[in-house]
């Protein structure tokens, strides 16, 4: 059986393995080509993947792709991302981005606050009747 198993991870020439030569083809196609081309094939396969799938596709590799690194990483790797996302955000915006996204937040808190207030007195008012 192991030999069955050998002979089916062996290419033509019997001399590497099928693993073994898809390395080798990855390093010469490496040595042969550029970041554009690599930038070129990525994007044409993330359209081909777009026409192919739909919304919850994606929703799903994101879930999936979260899970594993949650699993993966610890809190110091979310602490180090945050803090190297928020340092990497101040240094592009001023002043002014910072009030605004602060009004815009504060604005979504009230209208959520309402909203909740709202539907706690309805809550009230049905069991009232």
């Amino acid at each position: 059986m192991a030999n069955k198993q050998n002979n089916r991870n062996r290419n033509n020439n019997e001399n590497m393995t099928v693993e073994e030569a898809g390395r080798k083809g990855g390093e010469a196609t490496s040595r042969n080509h550029d970041r554009d081309f690599y930038e070129e094939i990525g994007r044409k396969g993330g359209e081909a993947t777009s026409k192919n799938h739909g919304h919850e596709f994606y929703q799903e590799i994101g879930r999936k792709g979260g899970e594993a690194t949650a699993e993966n990483h610890g809190e110091e790797f979310y602490e180090e991302i945050g803090r190297k996302g928020g340092e990497a955000t101040s240094e592009k915006h001023d002043d002014d981005f910072y009030e605004e996204i602060g009004r815009k937040g504060g604005e979504a808190r009230s209208k959520q606050r309402s909203n909740n207030s709202n539907g706690n007195q309805n809550r009230q008012n049905n069991n009232n009747n």
